[in-house]
């Protein structure tokens, strides 16, 4: 009988020690956000605290503790996270409940979407989607064979994701809802779910969106507003048309780095959600154009991961890197769009730049998790061209 020896694998030509295009353009996100968090809420924080430099203080210790919990994430094998998958999507389903009860959660801006901590408030949102995506990347390892054969198979995750998506309306959070939906739904289709019940499933969610839009009078308000915001620039439509002035005002490369008018009073929320078109007022739509590669990248690199990861049958690490691309692309692509006047005006911050804690530290795990599992790759090749020199030798 002939033993035949595995091909060699020549490592040096796939992967390198550390993601370096991804760490680069990661950090260099987070400190650009850091500037223009700083730049767009010194007035807002002089005027509301007395201390101009305190959301910026805030920002930099989130980032320093996200840092901090990112690197530690590199740390843990990613079987103990696929081991507690579930656990943790529950643990999510039971923050969910907790931050609509009275006393418990805080209402911010009408939602209750925040848990008081004392020294801060953590957005609950933003840990479900990380949640929904450690589960369901756990869930189309184990089931594989019934998501790809079987109706069951994708309608199992789907009901425990809807759960999730009412408690998300009932704060109301529509935008995480929505992204949590479209993260799961593109990791479903990447996971080989047969595609009459992923068709389905879309009509439907499509459906009850859109329900969701016309039932709602301040959601339809916004989606009228957002189709002519001019019709009502000192009304529903303000918000957007400030928005659109610093885009305007900013040109090609920006009125200067700490210049912008739209920020002092005039754009509601220049720190947070509309932080880009901060950025593009004082930069320009040249650093617009800058931020929009930059997400490309980071997606790119976290698909990457994920095709790397099933050329070697490590499916989970596959699903982490597919999960965190989709999560953070689709997230940036609405902030992007809806400052750009391309999408109805939705609640959602720009991944690793806007001002918030639970937002920043979340998405520093999630590219914790990303860099393990490149990690893990690099050390199951690293294995398998040692066993290709053993069996050379022998």
């Amino acid at each position: 009988m002939n033993v035949v020896a595995p091909a060699p694998v020549n490592l040096q030509n796939v992967m390198s020690e550390y993601d370096v295009p991804l760490f680069i353009t990661v950090f260099g996100l987070l400190c650009l956000g850091i500037v223009m968090v700083a730049s767009s809420s010194l007035h807002l924080a002089d005027r509301q605290m007395g201390q101009p430099l305190f959301y910026l203080i805030r920002q930099l210790i989130f980032a320093a503790i996200g840092l901090c919990a990112g690197y530690a994430t590199t740390k843990i094998s990613l079987k103990v996270w696929q081991r507690y998958g579930l656990h943790l999507f529950v643990l999510g389903l039971l923050l969910l409940v907790a931050v609509l009860i009275p006393g418990i959660g805080k209402m911010v801006n009408g939602s209750y979407r925040w848990i008081p901590l004392g020294i801060f408030n953590l957005q609950v949102s933003e840990l479900v989607k990380l949640f929904t995506i450690i589960y369901l990347a756990g869930y189309l390892v184990r089931h594989e064979k019934t998501v790809q054969c079987e109706v069951k198979g994708f309608l199992l995750p789907m009901l425990l994701l809807s759960i999730a998506g009412i408690l998300l309306l009932l704060e109301p959070d529509f935008g995480s809802t929505v992204v949590m939906f479209a993260t799961t739904m593109g990791m479903m289709f990447l996971g080989g779910a047969r595609l009459k019940p992923f068709y389905l499933m879309i009509a439907i969610a499509a459906v009850c969106l859109g329900l969701l839009i016309l039932i709602s009078p301040y959601r339809m308000a916004r989606a009228i507003s957002f189709m002519d915001p001019w019709k009502d620039q000192f009304g529903r439509g303000y918000q957007l048309t400030q928005a659109l002035i610093a885009f305007g005002q900013g040109d090609w490369l920006g009125v200067g780095l700490g210049n912008s008018v739209q920020k002092i009073f005039y754009l509601p929320e220049a720190h947070t959600d509309f932080l880009i078109s901060v950025l593009a007022e004082e930069l320009g739509v040249v650093a617009v154009f800058g931020v929009i590669i930059a997400y490309g990248v980071i997606v790119w690199r976290c698909f990457r991961v994920g095709a790397l990861a099933e050329q070697v049958d490590m499916r989970f690490q596959a699903f982490i890197g597919y999960g965190v691309g989709l999560w953070l692309g689709l997230q940036g692509f609405i902030n992007l769009g809806v400052n750009m006047g391309l999408l109805p005006t939705k609640g959602l911050t720009l991944p690793l730049m806007s001002y918030g804690g639970s937002s920043l530290v979340m998405t520093c795990i999630a590219m914790g998790l990303v860099f393990r599992a490149h990690d893990e790759i690099r050390q199951h090749q690293q294995q398998e061209q040692k066993d290709c020199k053993k069996w050379v030798c022998a």
